[in-house]
């Protein structure tokens, strides 16, 4: 596909809105499918995201389920990327297969036309026949409404924006919500401060399961885990609920390494952090580690969401607008839908989709 044009072409077959890796999963597939479409992504660089998380982070699969359709991770097995070695990784991955990306482009609008799809972004109005949104699971901070409540000489980031212990002023930190992101943080601030963790740990999958059960356990996520089992049905509602499991860290890696454990956080009293025991702790600082909310308030169109802001779909294909697909929703169709190494299935299925009903 030549792409010396993409940034005067207007009219598009497919547009993809998001380079992340569901995004360039999508184009991988709608290239091989010989489709007409195009990537636009208000970052300035592919792998964005993973560059702005924090310094420390690293995915909690190994490398050899990491990779997109068409292109291994290249690093070795068994090792755990970095946030950098994936956003370079997903930079190649585009390059590799000279995806056709519009870069700086934020959609402000998408609208329906009498064929297709209007796109408004901060530069341009493209048109498409077919729409891919794929902006991915964390467009938005979760913070609850209380938080405004909080003395302002607390300090408070959400852990998107956490990048390290220095980016937080002296004193006790409370990091609220014991998810995997949450427990990484509350050890790596416990080497510099005491530190409290607000919230019920979710399950714990011990770590001998990846390291010598690695590859039974990726099939059984993969495989077993979906919305078409009984047992993947129960996890998809226990996982948009409380969270997905521990993995690489545990509760007693908490008490390892001198991290409080306290209830969760149910309000504000006095403007000092109150849980659910009636306890009122005094800190500096807190970070909300309270995951993301998904944010389509610029798609002016009739779809139907759930109760968690997610849209209605049938593995990703809108049953409300003919030529609407999503992609990278959490649990769209297994529990590895929101990992990258799970990402393709959901692609292929989608661009599958588009293929077949192109003439249609």
């Amino acid at each position: 596909m030549k792409t010396d044009n993409i940034n005067e072409k207007v009219n598009w077959g497919t547009i993809i809105i998001g380079a992340g890796q569901a995004g360039l999963a999508a184009g991988y597939h709608l290239l091989n499918a010989g489709e007409d479409f195009v990537i636009i992504d208000a970052a300035k660089n592919v792998g964005d995201s993973w560059r702005k998380r924090w310094d420390s982070l690293h995915l909690f699969t190994p490398s050899q389920y990491d990779g997109l359709p068409g292109f291994s991770f290249p690093s070795s097995r068994g090792s755990t990327p970095s946030k950098d070695d994936m956003a370079e990784y997903l930079e190649k991955y585009a390059e590799k297969f000279k995806l056709p990306i519009r870069l700086g482009e934020k959609v402000n609008h998408l609208s329906r036309t009498q064929s297709g799809f209007e796109i408004t972004t901060a530069k341009s109005i493209l048109k498409c026949d077919k729409i891919i949104v794929a902006t991915g699971t964390n467009p938005l901070p979760r913070i609850p409404e209380f938080a405004k409540d909080l003395d302002e000489s607390i300090h408070q980031i959400h852990s998107s924006q956490y990048l390290n212990p220095d980016s937080l002023p002296s004193g006790d930190v409370l990091v609220v919500g014991a998810g995997t992101s949450g427990v990484e943080i509350a050890i790596e601030l416990s080497g510099s401060r005491h530190t409290l963790i607000s919230g019920h740990p979710t399950f714990h999958i011990p770590d001998p399961i990846f390291r010598y059960a690695g590859r039974l356990y990726w099939w059984f996520a993969n495989n077993i885990l979906t919305v078409r089992t009984p047992i993947g049905r129960k996890a998809k509602k226990s996982i948009l609920k409380g969270g997905g499991p521990l993995i690489n860290v545990s509760v007693e890696d908490l008490v390892d390494a001198g991290v409080e454990q306290v209830p969760r956080m149910i309000g504000v009293y006095n403007g000092q952090p109150k849980l659910e025991d009636g306890q009122v702790v005094t800190v500096s600082s807190i970070v909300w580690a309270t995951g993301f909310k998904p944010d389509f308030s610029w798609i002016d169109l009739k779809v139907t969401y759930e109760k968690n802001g997610w849209p209605i779909t049938k593995r990703g294909v809108s049953s409300e607008i003919e030529g609407m697909y999503f992609i990278g929703m959490l649990f769209q169709y297994g529990l590895t839908s929101g990992l990258v190494g799970g990402v393709g299935r959901d692609a292929a299925f989608i661009v599958k989709h588009i293929h077949q009903h192109a003439n249609i």
